[in-house]
């Protein structure tokens, strides 16, 4: 019996120069994030993460030249691929369309549960380090506008565009982000539950003042 001839469409055909060159930056920044999120800033070094990636030092240093670029470049990564699935996250738990106090409940605990997450602890542990590191610092910058554009645009369809339309709504949002930061770095040291944190109640409720809730005839603001 003789095997059937293979179409010659199903053959992959050899990789490009570009295919490997994206390949190898993944695995570098793969390799970057868990050194980060595993052992801190401290250990995530280029030899550390060059090993871990398994590839030579020249490919390190052909896509990140300096360990600045390199981190920084890893939490992007790492921010970008998990923005994704917050925004699936919100589309299920918004799915059967809830609004006023309901929506921002949920809004709210979902908002919460991203400061317990990979990317935060990341960010953290840069943000520390560029306070003596110029260098770090400066490669920060950029990329911190960039990724806070892309935090507001998923916060949009997480909240609606009915109460994203609220007058305070930019207020609120930029309130509960910085909050939430701070709050958050409690957890850094503390092993107790984040679902119980006493400032959910509290956010939840100046939301409620903010977004004028509880005006009359329903309306999101006076």
């Amino acid at each position: 019996m003789t095997a059937e001839p293979v179409p010659q469409d199903a053959v992959p055909g050899p990789r490009s120069r570009s295919e490997r060159t994206a390949d190898s930056r993944l695995l570098i920044l793969d390799a970057a994030v868990a050194c980060l999120v595993e052992e801190g800033y401290a250990g995530a070094s280029t030899l550390a993460v060059q090993a871990r990636a398994g590839v030579s030092r020249g490919r390190l240093l052909h896509h990140f030249p300096s360990r600045a670029e390199l981190l920084v470049a890893a939490a992007e990564h790492l921010a970008t691929t998990q923005l994704e699935e917050v925004r699936r996250r919100a589309a299920s738990l918004m799915d059967d369309g809830p609004t006023g106090r309901e929506r921002v409940d949920r809004a709210i605990d979902l908002m919460w549960t991203t400061f317990q997450e990979p990317p935060f602890w990341a960010a953290m542990e840069l943000w520390t380090a560029a306070r003596t590191d110029p260098a770090l610092r400066a490669a920060l910058r950029g990329e911190e506008r960039r990724l806070r554009a892309a935090i507001a645009a998923v916060a949009h369809g997480i909240w609606g565009a009915e109460i994203a339309g609220a007058p305070l709504y930019t207020d609120l949002t930029e309130l509960l982000f910085t909050s939430m930061r701070g709050v958050a770095l409690v957890y850094a040291f503390e092993d107790r539950p984040a679902a119980t944190d006493p400032h959910l109640a509290l956010w939840k409720r100046l939301a409620v003042r903010m977004l004028a809730l509880d005006a009359p005839e329903g309306r999101l603001w006076p």
